[in-house]
């Protein structure tokens, strides 16, 4: 079906105010389908036009305008014509809708640990269609009255406070406007948790078979929601504005959360089933924290157009970081936005589908969904704080209250934004705004051991970007310099460190201020492996990590290096993020990516034996920070050993590390080594997944088959993925991350060039958002060798692929490329 685009919308939203939305859905007809009945109220601005509403029904049974009966055969590729509009029109459709089992539109699971069906809306970024009648567009933003039919054992929550009006009838509350994306239900045998805050009635809501870690969790994470509604109050200087504060966890949810106004959606996997690190709470934290920036950012103001996306993304990320760290009291959070959130947009700054932070063409709506990614969020929060740097704080919240204040419960755009930055400023933002938010790529940032620090600009995307960072170094445990530089050129001498020692570990942009990649001197990457440990600061080394996996990418820094360093500096780490970030970088891009097949096995086990170095540390030790450094190298040893007999006895629940008794996740994060170790039993298999038959269970159990390096399994998984019109967004997900692990390439040779005619087929029925996230997945990256570069390229020249799935294909092709680049040069 055709995607709405920019210029339709911005005549429809020319012609037409959408005055009320009247909403009523019928969930008790069974598994598959639902009743949808709306009725659309809307002022026409010139009576006598034409225009068209958004709909995708499997039926619609009668549509009237204004009393008049409309021809349900003139419904075509999603769009119903609507004619000779008057002033004041209303709009009345009953159609039948069919559920989604891709996470998008009003998605329904059923839960294998007790056999509940569960439904939410999730209608970004043009799923709204799919549930409702409707002018599918964010800047016709208008008020919501929503009614639902329910099975009378299930409650609902949704956008407007629900009421059980009678058994399973219920109503929800009108809302303030909404954007068309932002309406959600979430109905379901809910286990609730309640509570209230400063006048806002809160809720945290997750399956029936979660109520026990629910309840366990809930007042920590309520906490967070407090003391950041708090904060955001403070910030902003205007109150949460949408009523109630619902939280709810939902399965087989495609992206981290979902900010719909007064009902938050999340996946499920934040309410934690085991032991969970600090980086893990950490990260849910943040996304609280994120969410709610939301409810201001993107909610109360929407973004006119999508090309405005960052005005969401960026905003919310740069305020959850920042509440994280103010609110919460996470002095680590910066830390982990280094080495988490940079790494990945980074990776996006070097591939070809590079953009700018702002105005990216964005000519229809799924088109907005390709920047949907690591610039937009990372770099977009990098720059706003060099916006901080530039204009100050004070002036930075004043514009932003300005915006906010000015634009509540309508739309805004990156030049009413910037507007408001420049009269809190007191000067013009113009070239600013071009180097920083309106052009492409990262700067190079290398400073010689004569002190001179040099800014290269990518030839392809040239800008003149203002830098406020600092540089550090470091001898042993001790800092001997840290100097704050403001680099306005290309160049700019920073005192002192030209009369460092040899020995020093010299850091550019050691607090992590700007966005740019940063290349360290060689007598500095020459001493990280006996030195980096000792680096005092936790800042200071993220970056550090960084700018060496970055080189590694850029065929700059041997692999071997990076194994060296991992072997000698990550058993001493103490972040709990970058412990854990770095590991999985080593387990899934340096090893299966970056070394030869031969090499493969030898560098897991050295990071195994690494494992083994930090938990003989943990156990030195005792405390909260001791568990946490036990828990992540059991962990990593449990994703690298190849040690069959301590696997086997942890499988078993034998000699456990302590804290991991009965958890469920981790067992099956063993059987997924032995499996692909070829070293699991069906017997095994079979008796895991009859003691865990939740969700998770399930889903393990279809990753630790496709793992085992077989060709009986290959032949299974890639079937089961192609034949099985069952299988969820998670089952697929799960069997595509699985699929490519093999010691020999040429057991998984044969599927190279088959890869794009199963994406082809799992279009079908698997939305874009969904499938994107599977084609990453699923490309053939992990055989790297010039014949799968060349179906790589075949691939992502199809043109029975969405605009979506061949841009993720495009950024996997590009890391294909980079370790194809870094074996030439270094193999």
């Amino acid at each position: 079906m055709p995607s709405l685009t920019r210029d339709e919308a911005v005549a429809r939203a020319a012609l037409l105010t959408v005055d009320a939305m009247e909403v009523d859905l019928d969930l008790d007809r069974g598994p598959e389908e639902f009743g949808s009945r709306t009725t659309v109220r809307f002022t026409a601005h010139v009576p006598g036009s034409s225009t068209f509403a958004d709909l995708r029904p499997v039926t619609l049974h009668a549509a009237t305008l204004n009393g008049r009966a409309l021809d349900p055969g003139r419904l075509v590729d999603g769009r119903l014509p609507l004619e000779d509009l008057v002033d004041d029109n209303v709009l009345e459709v009953e159609a039948t809708m069919a559920y989604g089992h891709d996470g998008q539109g009003l998605h329904r699971s059923t839960d294998p640990a007790d056999d509940e069906d569960y439904v939410y809306g999730h209608l970004f970024l043009d799923a709204a269609p799919r549930v409702f009648a409707c002018f599918d567009q964010p800047d016709l933003k208008t008020p919501y009255t929503v009614r639902v039919s329910v099975p009378q054992e299930w409650t609902v929550v949704g956008n407007g406070a629900a009421q059980q009006v009678s058994p399973g009838r219920w109503e929800l509350a009108t809302t303030q406007p909404l954007a068309t994306y932002f309406v959600t239900v979430c109905a379901g045998p809910w286990a609730s948790v309640t509570a209230e805050h400063d006048g806002v009635p809160l809720g945290v809501h997750a399956r029936r078979s979660l109520e026990g870690p629910l309840r366990e969790q809930a007042e920590q994470m309520l906490a967070t929601t407090r003391a950041c509604l708090d904060h955001y109050h403070r910030m902003f200087g205007i109150r949460y504005p949408f009523g109630e504060y619902h939280q709810v966890f939902v399965p087989e949810f495609n992206a981290g959360a979902m900010e719909n106004p007064g009902c938050v959606t999340f996946r499920d996997t934040y309410v934690f089933r085991g032991a969970a690190t600090p980086d893990q709470v950490l990260e849910r934290d943040n996304t609280i924290a994120h969410e709610m920036a939301h409810m201001w950012f993107g909610d109360l103001v929407t973004m006119r157009w999508w090309d405005d996306l960052w005005l969401n993304e960026s905003f919310a990320e740069y305020m959850a970081y920042r509440a994280s760290t103010e609110a919460l009291g996470s002095a680590e959070a910066w830390v982990e936005f280094g080495v988490v959130r940079k790494l990945w947009g980074y990776a996006a700054e070097r591939s070809p589908s590079t953009h700018p932070v702002a105005g990216s063409p964005a000519p229809d709506a799924l088109s907005a969904l390709q920047n949907f990614d690591g610039i937009s969020y990372a770099k977009g929060a990098s720059v706003l704080r060099q916006l901080i740097a530039h204009i100050g704080d004070e002036a930075f919240l004043a514009g932003v209250r300005d915006h906010l204040g000015s634009h509540a419960f309508g739309n805004g755009e990156l030049s009413e934004f910037l507007d408001a930055m420049a009269r809190a400023a007191g000067h013009d933002l113009g070239d600013w705004a071009q180097a920083w938010l309106r052009t492409a790529g990262a700067d190079r940032l290398a400073l010689d051991r004569d002190g001179v620090l040099t800014r290269s600009t990518p030839a392809a995307h040239p800008a003149s970007r203002p830098h406020t960072l600092d540089v550090a170094a470091f001898v042993g445990d001790d800092e001997v310099l840290r100097r704050e530089v403001v680099l306005d050129g290309d160049r700019v001498e920073v005192p002192g460190v030209a009369g460092l020692p040899a020995d020093a570990l010299v850091v550019p942009n050691a607090a992590d201020l700007t966005w740019a990649e940063v290349g360290l001197d060689d007598r500095t990457t020459g001493g990280l492996v006996g030195g980096l440990s000792d680096v005092p600061d936790p800042m200071a080394r993220t970056v550090v990590w960084t700018s060496l996996l970055g080189g590694m990418h850029r065929a700059e820094v041997d692999p071997r290096l990076v194994l060296d360093v991992v072997e000698a500096a990550w058993p001493r780490e103490d972040d709990a993020s970058v412990l854990s970030r770095v590991a999985l970088v080593v387990t899934s891009s340096v090893v299966p990516l970056f070394l030869r097949p031969e090499e493969r096995g030898e560098a897991l086990e050295r990071l195994a034996a690494a494992a083994d170095v930090l938990a003989d540390r943990a156990s030195s030790g005792e405390g909260a920070a001791a568990d946490a450094l036990a828990l992540v190298a059991a962990r990593v040893w449990a994703r690298s050993g190849s040690d069959v007999g301590r696997l086997g006895r942890w499988a078993a629940g034998e000699d456990l590390p302590a804290g991991l008794a009965g958890d469920d996740d981790f067992r099956w994060l063993v059987l997924r080594r032995l499996s692909a170790l070829d070293a699991l039993d069906d017997a095994t298999l079979t008796a895991a997944e009859e003691a865990d038959r939740s969700l998770a269970g399930s889903l393990a159990a279809l990753g630790v088959r496709a793992v085992r390096p077989t060709t009986q399994a290959k032949e299974w998984a890639w079937d089961r993925l192609h034949d099985d019109p069952e299988l969820s967004n998670y089952g697929a997900l799960e069997l595509a991350r699985g699929f490519w692990a093999a010691p020999d390439p040429g057991l998984l040779r044969p599927y190279v060039a088959q890869v794009g005619d199963l994406l082809a087929h799992l279009g079908v029925r698997m939305g874009e958002d969904a499938l994107s996230r599977v084609a990453v997945a699923l490309h053939p990256k992990p055989v790297v060798e010039a014949a799968t570069l060349s179906a790589s390229e075949a691939m992502i020249g199809r043109d029975d692929l969405s605009p979506g799935v061949r841009r993720a294909l495009l950024d996997e092709d590009h890391v294909l490329r980079e370790a194809l680049a870094s074996h030439r040069r270094f193999a």
